[in-house]
């Protein structure tokens, strides 16, 4: 069978999506260049993961198969796990605005639900479930990716573009809108402060902390160690606002029902729910980050052009 080529061998949507983004962040690293200990490396960086994008794409234009077009999504899924703590090196450079979402989660429920959520559902068996919604994320986007590359290989373009670009667009607010999250911000602020409702500004404080409280649940599971790991691995003080995952597991959900994925629906409805609980109960969000998350994924099916995608 004579592979169908996507996009007549140009710049798949997504990757120049990723050029805009990595464009964009380099001009907010050329206006804040003094701040940085070594800005030249982020620069540097970018024109890595740019090059690589065009020698696959060149690869593509010599040998346009499914297996090269794979690479090319697979690479651009490897430099999300680069842009994501990158974030945290230039929002960084602002002061932290923790403290004036912490008193908007206090002024909304009258307490902290992150503090609270962990404490009233303490068991083993609550913590692993969410935990097991919090590492489900990746089934989001990678898996769904998987399937649609094997299954409905017409519609990869356009998918892969939707979930590239909702990423990076909220990796745009991450860069401008530097909130932590309870995880980091509670430790600096201190939780005697934050159990009396008391909301201190820390200013600068996290360019040059990254200390983060324990994970609340129960240590020895499965899942818990995995996210841990996961934390331990790539996660920095930033990309509180909206929650990204909450966001793009949402948005994830609106493409899979679009695309009539039915079986994949029932298998993700389930860690989708504990997902969007397990991002205030590990205290990686506040509540309102997770509520903006869910209404931003739903934004950004429409404004990326959901409806486009067809069931074939």
């Amino acid at each position: 069978m004579v592979h169908r080529k996507l996009s007549n061998c140009k710049l798949l949507s997504p990757e120049i999506a990723t050029f805009i983004y990595a464009t964009v962040t380099i001009i907010v690293i050329l206006f804040t260049w003094t701040g940085y200990d070594n800005p030249s490396a982020l620069l540097w960086a970018r024109l890595q993961y740019l090059s690589g994008t065009i020698a696959l794409w060149l690869v593509y234009m010599l040998w346009p198969s499914k297996i090269v077009m794979g690479a090319r999504i697979g690479y651009l899924l490897l430099m999300l796990s680069t842009w994501y703590p990158d974030t945290y090196a230039i929002n960084s450079q602002f002061a932290c605005l923790d403290h004036v979402f912490a008193g908007w989660e206090q002024s909304l429920f009258g307490f902290q639900p992150s503090l609270i959520f962990s404490k009233a559902y303490s068991s083993r068996v609550v913590s692993e479930l969410m935990y097991m919604g919090y590492f489900s994320y990746y089934l989001f986007f990678v898996v769904t990716l998987a399937i649609i590359f094997f299954k409905k290989y017409s519609q990869l373009e356009r998918a892969s573009f939707m979930i590239f670009t909702g990423f990076y667009l909220c990796y745009v607010i991450y860069l401008f809108v530097p909130v932590t999250g309870p995880q980091y911000y509670y430790l600096a602020a201190g939780m005697d402060n934050i159990a009396h409702g008391v909301f201190p500004d820390v200013g600068h404080y996290f360019l040059d902390h990254q200390e983060a409280l324990t994970a609340p649940g129960w240590s020895g599971g499965l899942f818990y160690q995995l996210v841990e790991w996961a934390h331990h691995t790539g996660e920095r003080p930033t990309a509180a606002f909206p929650s990204s995952h909450v966001a793009i597991a949402t948005l994830v959900m609106l493409m899979v029902v679009r695309l009539r994925m039915w079986r994949w629906l029932m298998v993700l409805a389930i860690p989708f729910l504990f997902l969007c609980l397990s991002t205030v109960y590990i205290y990686a969000h506040y509540a309102i980050d997770a509520i903006a998350g869910f209404t931003y994924g739903i934004l950004l099916f429409f404004l990326l052009g959901g409806l486009r995608l067809r069931a074939r």
